[in-house]
């Protein structure tokens, strides 16, 4: 065996040998068609780890056979960027990989950017961080942007079973008797990571001695001892953090309990109690507000529960939290209404405060007329009276309109009704 792994060894040397990520470079598909046309552009890939960004940009230069150089933005160094540079000169184009290239400092960006301008450098970059929030944009306006996906189950077989097969570059010089269950067992617990998987295979053939038939026995309880239970990856600046919290409070507001909890597993596993606890305080006034206002101050007494006493146990006083919040009744009333009067300031809609509301608590206020006409509402028996609050600019400017999901919405929508009617 070679001291490479498996996953390395059994990287595609041409674009057809890839497996997955047929919305990229199957037949007619847009890297199928540069490799074939010759016309390659620097591109970024992204997605999680394990599927294939490094196996597309081999492929393609296995495909295209310009040289290829692989460089990490963090590793390597700017002296390590000029020698890739003098190769290009010499070849006339080199494919530069460049992992974690949302790590690019400024120093080598800015002496990569005339390669990446005269073609003499067509980069390929891979990064797990979405490349609009992470990639610096003089970077990112030189690339085309693909994002990659996990593997289906389906594809992960077809890889794992490649590599058993494969007496070049896989697994095919041993004996092997590896179960269907096995197989399963490594695509279906790798989640898309093809890397994983193929990792996994190999330490269950090389850490395995052959039975007394000479034949190399895989099952299902090696498998799961090779491949351990996959730790929950949850990278709090990353991609799939801000996902999992728009799924979270997508399902709040849209009154699904059961995904609710789920997304909630998932950032409790992750232990990110001040993602949890800053989104449940935002939807129960955002999404919930005036339909059920009670809702906001029990969430903020779960949430200071769940601080003081920690995980595991805060997950208890979350879940009550989130139970309510699906099943209360909805308003963005509140939201609307604010960005609404928030639009028009912006649009440079304010004019002037009326005289009458102006500060008048200072000597030679009532000269300049400043609070004169001012009716005090709590002199009239209703507490309320007809005046002008608003600039005239917007005096018949309407902001809030009530929603009728709650009965405390349904009830301060008729005093709101009644006000209307008698400013008429």
């Amino acid at each position: 065996m070679s001291i490479k792994p498996l996953a390395f060894k059994m990287r595609p040397r041409t674009i057809e040998e890839i497996i997955g990520q047929q919305h990229l470079v199957g037949e007619g598909k847009i890297i199928d068609r540069m490799v074939k046309a010759k016309q390659l552009s620097s591109m970024i890939l992204y997605g999680p780890p394990g599927i294939g960004k490094t196996s597309i940009a081999s492929a393609i230069a296995g495909s295209t056979k310009y040289r290829f150089k692989t460089l990490n933005a963090v590793t390597n160094n700017k002296k390590d960027i000029q020698i890739v540079a003098e190769e290009a000169k010499m070849s006339g184009k080199v494919i530069l990989l460049l992992d974690e290239v949302h790590r690019l400092d400024k120093g080598k960006q800015d002496f990569l950017l005339p390669y990446l301008e005269n073609g003499m450098i067509t980069l390929i970059g891979a990064t797990t961080s979405n490349p609009y929030h992470a990639i610096n944009p003089a970077i990112r306006s030189r690339c085309q942007i693909f994002e990659l996906k996990p593997l289906s189950i389906e594809e992960m077989k077809i890889a794992l079973t490649r590599a058993i097969e494969d007496e070049e570059r896989g697994l095919g010089g041993y004996s092997l008797d590896v179960t269907d269950e096995a197989i399963d067992h490594f695509a279906s617990s790798s989640f898309g990571d093809v890397r994983s998987s193929l990792n996994a295979l190999e330490l269950a053939v090389l850490s395995t001695s052959p039975g007394d038939d000479g034949v190399i026995h895989i099952d299902v309880s090696i498998a799961e001892e090779c491949l351990q239970k996959k730790s929950f990856s949850h990278d709090k600046d990353g991609d799939a953090h801000y996902d999992v919290v728009s799924a979270f409070q997508k399902s709040i507001r849209g009154s699904d309990v059961n995904a609710a909890l789920h997304y909630l597993g998932r950032l409790v596993e992750a232990g990110d109690l001040p993602s949890i606890a800053r989104r449940l305080l935002v939807i129960a006034y955002e999404d919930i507000g005036l339909a059920n206002p009670q809702a906001g101050p029990r969430t903020l007494a779960a949430v200071e529960t769940a601080e003081k006493i920690g995980f595991p146990e805060a997950r208890i006083p979350l879940a009550n939290a989130i139970i309510e919040l699906c099943l209360s009744p909805k308003s963005n009333s509140a939201i609307t209404a604010i960005d609404l009067a928030l639009a028009d300031i912006r649009k440079g809609k304010s004019g002037e405060v009326p005289d009458h509301l102006k500060d008048a608590h200072y000597q030679g206020a009532k000269e300049l007329g400043r609070g004169v006409e001012y009716k005090y509402p709590h002199s009239y028996e209703s507490g309320w009276v007809a005046q002008t609050y608003l600039p005239d600019k917007l005096k018949k400017a309407h902001y809030y309109t009530p929603k009728a999901t709650g009965k405390f919405e349904q009830a301060i929508a008729g005093v709101y009704e009644k006000i209307n009617k008698q400013n008429k």
